[in-house]
């Protein structure tokens, strides 16, 4: 049995801004049940919540049976952790503290190898058999193998850093329902998987008897495995939750059934309103002559103060208006012409063509190249020429490659990055970033900037610094200062991975609209429609152009 009861959850922010407002839902057990709304309402916020990793202003938690965690930072772990450290950040907690204290008995061990400290190794070496540790290890085993080809004895000391967000995610996921908690949490599970691994994750989450509570913005995945929708509804003092009983094949219509029933009851509040108003008023006026009206005049008063008492009906949600203006520019009809190209390590030599105005959804497998491909655009491609260069400070680092991969005339490459990590943008308010400009673009006014923020829903973080956003809110400022650089080439590595649906609607608007080149490395199945042309990373190493997406391409077979 396990299940969540969120129970009346208000949450202020350090500023006062009141975050989550009288938040309530159940997850029942056994459900899949899916949190959904706009970057910034609070979903990762109340996700901690529920993790116990905050406490909330007001309200409570109420749960039952052992609960196993997936992170949002999960994909983007680029620190000294191992893939072990990333396998005990999903086990129970108890196994956990017994991994940690055997990794700082070995360590002593190396420093101190006297009669206490081997003593104290021992001891871990027996509280972590007590804990279970031989048995998990025996699953993660079959773990590693099945994310990433390897048994554990060979994976587990290899940085994390080297594994792709998607292997990253693959590991973490495959422990956590093989392991023995029954309520798993997990943030954007989907976030970095290749489609496989998606197909994989809704095939799980559909056969999984364990009750799953997930944060997601793919359309897909929505519509393959999540039974229920939890839906973080923003409003003036906040966000509430409205609960959907279904899929996502009939949420949408049912929302828009739902605002327009607010709507109409709002009106009739409104109308209401007003006549007991005037009610009050016409009696006020006849009590100023006639003493028998006095008692009306007060009763009427008396209904007036009981309606407003009552409140209004439910607010509409406020409804998010991004607006995005990807403009580019002419540039020469060949904008990228690769021969013989092959990054080195990766994949095999291949020749391609890439005209003016072309659409290309870049596919494959996780760890194929294909970011790889797009960093090598980014910086120009092979000896670049000055007007080739990004159109950002962002940090890309070099991609050994051998052939030739050259950009046409007045191709300016404007670069997204997955993880969203901007060294140059830390430390810094989104209104600073703007007002200052860089090299590659002009300081705008504080008028300017403010309203280019607002076109992106993010005025109310105007005065937040960059690395303080949500993953979504940092998406949407990473796609401003695109528009706002000149690019006339946009290398979009992921870009849907942390939009919430709304904000993938719009780039999908503005991609449509731009004047250049698009590539887009994706595996929104949902996004990728858009698309004119792919060019896929097959399996075999091989690079080859299809009309079509493919998505069941698997893992590059080369050595591990």
């Amino acid at each position: 049995m396990a299940h969540i009861d969120v129970s009346g959850i208000d949450y202020f922010l350090s500023d006062g801004t009141q975050l989550l407002n009288g938040v309530t839902f159940k997850v029942p057990d056994g459900t899949k049940t899916a949190l959904i709304g706009p970057n910034g309402t609070g979903k990762t916020t109340l996700f901690r919540i529920i993790a116990g990793d905050l406490v909330p202003d007001e309200g409570v938690i109420g749960r039952s049976g052992n609960m196993g965690i997936m992170r949002q930072f999960v994909g983007q772990v680029r620190d000294g952790s191992t893939v072990r450290d990333l396998l005990v950040s999903a086990a129970p907690p108890a196994l956990a503290a017994a991994a940690r204290e055997v990794d700082e008995a070995e360590l002593a061990m190396m420093e101190h190898d006297d009669e206490p400290t081997q003593m104290r190794y021992a001891q871990a070496i027996v509280d972590w058999g007590d804990a279970g540790g031989y048995d998990v290890e025996t699953v993660w085993d079959e773990v590693c193998m099945a994310a990433l080809g390897l048994p554990f004895d060979r994976a587990q000391h290899r940085p994390a850093s080297t594994l792709s967000g998607g292997e990253q995610k693959r590991l973490v996921l495959e422990a956590l329902f093989a392991g023995p908690d029954d309520l798993l949490l997990l943030d954007e599970p989907d976030n970095y998987l290749d489609v496989p691994g998606k197909r994989w994750l809704e095939e799980k989450l559909n056969e999984s008897k364990k009750t799953v509570f997930f944060i997601s913005h793919d359309r897909e995945l929505l519509n393959n495995a999540a039974g229920r929708i939890v839906t973080l509804e923003p409003g003036i003092n906040g966000a509430a939750a409205w609960i959907h009983g279904g899929g996502f094949g009939s949420y949408v219509e049912a929302r828009a059934d739902r605002n327009a029933r607010f709507e109409e009851l709002r009106k009739r509040w409104d109308e209401e309103h007003i006549k007991l108003k005037e009610i009050v008023n016409m009696y006020k006026n006849k009590a100023a002559f006639r003493s028998d009206m006095a008692n009306r005049y007060h009763a009427a008063q008396t209904r007036l103060a009981k309606f407003l008492e009552a409140g209004p009906p439910e607010a509409l949600p406020i409804e998010q208006n991004v607006r995005m203006r990807l403009k580019g520019g002419r540039t020469a009809k060949r904008a990228i012409v690769a021969e013989r190209l092959e990054l080195t390590g990766l994949m095999k030599p291949f020749s391609t063509e890439v005209w003016f105005g072309d659409r290309v959804g870049v596919l494959g497998s996780n760890g194929s190249g294909k970011s790889h491909f797009l960093r090598l655009l980014a910086t120009g491609g092979t000896d670049p020429e000055r007007e080739h260069l990004p159109v950002s400070d962002v940090e890309i680092a070099e991609v050994p490659h051998e052939g030739t991969v050259k950009l046409g005339a007045r191709i300016r490459p404007g670069f997204f990055a997955q993880t969203h990590v901007r060294p140059d943008l830390l430390g810094k308010t989104l209104l600073e970033i703007l007002h200052r400009g860089d090299e590659h673009r002009s300081g705008l006014g504080r008028e300017a900037a403010a309203g280019a923020l607002d076109g992106y829903g993010l005025a109310g973080q105007s005065e937040q610094k960059y690395e303080s956003l949500s993953g979504g809110q940092q998406a949407r400022f990473q796609i401003l200062l695109l528009q706002l650089s000149g690019a006339t080439l946009l290398l979009l590595d992921e870009p849907t991975d942390n939009l919430d649906l709304h904000s993938a609607e719009a780039l999908e608007r503005a991609i449509d609209l731009f004047e250049g080149t698009v590539l887009a490395v994706t595996h929104d199945r949902w996004f990728a429609r858009t698309f004119d042309r792919f060019l896929v990373f097959g399996s075999d190493g091989k690079v080859y152009e299809s009309p079509e997406p493919v998505w069941d391409e698997q893992r590059v077979e080369r050595a591990r």
